[in-house]
């Protein structure tokens, strides 16, 4: 199954980082992959419009079959990859965590987004004071949402006592808070989260080799 997958992915990128550990998880390693920048723009290459038309990574395809939204690729994966870890709870209630902390992820790296990448995606003309008080405001009651729901547990894992998909596709953008220096004694239980993942194979396997080279960027979430 891995020899017919192709995976065009960007170093640090949390949604190319949630199909690298789906497949890892499902025991799929041997796809074609190739490693693409960023910052020389080979997202906007014609190997990647061919597959993305947006013009994004990751891009990814199984066989004939392209699934571009890294939710949708994971939810794939773990319906037709019958190998590796199984990734949805049998579980009812874990069941229903599972999907619910899933998209409640997306709101999570749509906030850090907006604090991280504010002065690149608004034209320096059209920046406000109270817009960036707005988002850091916003960003900080959502962080410390997902520190109240490791806190009640059911844990140690975000829908409960296994590892699942929220764990796939939510822990790349808890790495990203913590590589932007979210400070761990106010956040000790997201801390707690985030360190304890890093060992795990699939986890560490796939870690974003830019991230290794320069461990942290700027302390932009430090007083988050």
């Amino acid at each position: 199954m891995a020899k017919d997958m192709t995976l065009l992915w960007g170093s640090g990128s949390p949604p190319c980082w949630r199909i690298q550990i789906a497949l890892e998880e499902k025991k799929l390693q041997g796809y074609n992959q190739t490693l693409l920048s960023f910052m020389k723009g080979e997202h906007k290459s014609k190997q990647v419009m061919d597959m993305n038309p947006r013009g994004q990574l990751p891009a990814f395809k199984h066989k004939d079959y392209v699934l571009n939204e890294s939710y949708a690729a994971c939810l794939y994966l773990e319906q037709f990859g019958s190998q590796g870890e199984k990734l949805v709870p049998e579980c009812p209630a874990e069941q229903a965590m599972m999907y619910q902390r899933m998209f409640e992820g997306l709101t999570l790296n749509q906030k850090m987004a907006e604090v991280i990448y504010y002065e690149w995606k608004v034209p320096e003309g059209e920046r406000h004071d109270s817009a960036v008080k707005r988002n850091r405001e916003a960003l900080t009651a959502e962080v410390k949402l997902w520190e109240g729901y490791l806190s009640k547990g059911p844990g140690p894992f975000l829908a409960g006592k296994t590892f699942s998909l929220a764990d796939v596709t939510v822990y790349p953008s808890i790495a990203y808070l913590f590589r932007f220096q979210l400070c761990e004694e106010r956040y000790p239980k997201l801390a707690a989260y985030y360190n304890s993942l890093k060992e795990r194979p699939s986890i560490k396997t796939s870690w974003p080799p830019t991230w290794l080279e320069t461990p942290e960027e700027t302390g932009k979430l430090k007083d988050i």
